[in-house]
């Protein structure tokens, strides 16, 4: 198993710790700890010497207090327009700080950096959207996290998180084992309804490697039957590797670039050993952003590009429609009110926008689609981004965050949120619970399946009788 430094604690066994953490039920033995820490001052002052570049530095120095960021935030929004929720006044009373006193803080002072840095920012960048000197408050909070990360001041979940990266390459405790059998038990469970069905593992030269997040197979194995029941209608040669499989980065939200480096280096070792034509990751924002989009220069390829073209599954599911290798009954596309929630990660940071629309033209009666307002690169977090939905110490805070997100839903007065997103489905899902506004909530996959036009050949043969 890997060994290393995890936070500001003793070079320790990474699954010796993580099981430590695991034991420790709500973190309440955790935060506890976490009031005793010392502050590195030492190693955060190299830290900012070897990575606080002039990029960070203008950024800090050249805000002009203009505003703009706060009508952006959502966060500033839902919490009464309070000026300390303001995107400009959180960089600089945080990360600022640091910076100004050359790491010179206290272990008081960091934890307050903590709670603004994972209960008043999902990196959603729809501030930065809307900057005048394109100051990108994301990718600051980002690089906050990562100082706050190397001190032992992060949240337990996501420090959970970032140790199953270490030890398993995955954001959950899934082995390759594990992993093998979900598969094959998926394709057993689909081979009556979808006859010649396979979940091929590890073939190399396919035209598609397919990656995806690790709930699926630890929570809701059902999506992987659903992506193989689609590459399957649509003719696809595709793969999963046996490893490298796991798209996902808690350990992005958590700040551990060394656990990002390691779990995205795994992704691209398994594409160069099998080699596919193009790779299409899950229905997932910030797996995309972190495998697709800053992966590649956390591992320095020097391209700033995975291996092979890899694409989102919004991409793919647009080219199967369009050019009719998937083909939808006319009469199953929808017909009740129905809204689409832009994830940020693919849609603001990537330009999908177009792309999902696309795909509610083939699957929505146009009469029934109703645009959230605003939407599209304008659109609002889910409220869940971030790590946000999984830390139970700011739970409080993210079910205030969720009320943006309820009140541009219950505007469309749509029945059915279309979230080709974890995080999206997740918050979607929570928001329904927490406010009861009766909307159902649904992934790409079970929607197609249950319209797509399936070709005889396709379909079980009936007996006689």
């Amino acid at each position: 198993m890997p060994e290393g430094k995890l936070c500001n604690r003793k070079p320790i066994n990474t699954e010796e710790y993580l099981q430590q953490v695991l034991s420790d039920t709500g973190g309440k033995a955790y935060y506890k700890e976490m009031e005793e820490l010392d502050v590195d001052v030492e190693k955060l002052q190299a830290s900012l010497k070897a990575t606080l570049k002039s990029r960070f530095k203008t950024w800090l120095e050249m805000c002009a207090h203009c505003g703009l960021c706060a009508d952006a935030c959502f966060l500033y929004e839902v919490n009464d327009r309070d000026p300390k929720q303001v995107p400009a006044y959180k960089i600089q009373s945080t990360l600022g700080e640091i910076v100004k006193k050359n790491g010179k803080v206290t272990n008081e002072f960091l934890r307050h950096c903590m709670d603004v840095a994972w209960s008043q920012c999902t990196c959603c960048n729809r501030c930065g959207h809307y900057c005048p000197h394109g100051i990108d408050m994301g990718v600051m909070f980002g690089y906050l996290r990562g100082l706050l990360y190397s001190q032992g001041f992060v949240p337990w979940e996501l420090k959970i998180g970032a140790g199953m990266h270490r030890v398993y390459r995955a954001q959950m405790n899934v082995t390759t084992e594990d992993w093998v059998e979900t598969c094959e038990w998926m394709a057993e469970e689909s081979e009556e309804e979808w006859p010649g069905l396979t979940i091929p593992i590890d073939v190399e030269d396919a035209d598609i490697m397919y990656t995806l997040n690790a709930r699926e197979a630890k929570h809701y194995p059902e999506d992987i039957a659903e992506a193989a029941i689609l590459f399957h209608l649509t003719g696809e040669n595709w793969t999963m590797p046996s490893e490298g499989w796991e798209q996902t980065s808690l350990a992005m939200f958590a700040g551990d670039w060394e656990a990002c480096t390691m779990q995205v280096q795994t992704v691209y070792d398994a594409i160069e050993r099998l080699r596919p034509k193009r790779v299409v990751g899950t229905e997932c924002g910030h797996a995309h952003r972190a495998t697709v989009i800053e992966g590649p220069y956390w591992v320095g390829r020097p391209d700033g590009l995975p291996p092979r073209p890899y694409i989102h599954y919004v991409e793919w599911v647009a080219e199967v429609l369009r050019t009719g290798r998937l083909k939808i009954d006319p009469a199953k596309k929808l017909k009740k009110p129905v809204t689409l929630q832009d994830s940020c990660n693919y849609v603001r940071n990537h330009g999908l926008a177009s792309i999902t629309r696309e795909i509610m033209s083939y699957i929505v009666e146009p009469e029934y689609f109703r645009e959230m307002s605003p939407n599209r690169e304008h659109n609002y977090c889910c409220g869940g981004g971030g790590g946000f939905n999984g830390v139970g110490k700011y739970r409080p805070q993210r079910n205030v965050a969720l009320e943006k997100k309820r009140d541009q839903i219950l505007a469309t007065g749509a029945e059915l949120v279309i979230a080709p997103c974890h995080n999206c489905w997740d918050a979607i899902r929570d928001l329904e619970e927490e406010f009861e506004i009766g909307i159902k909530w649904s992934f790409l996959k079970p929607l197609l399946i249950e319209m797509a036009i399936v070709p005889d050949h396709l379909k079980p043969v009936e007996d006689d009788e």
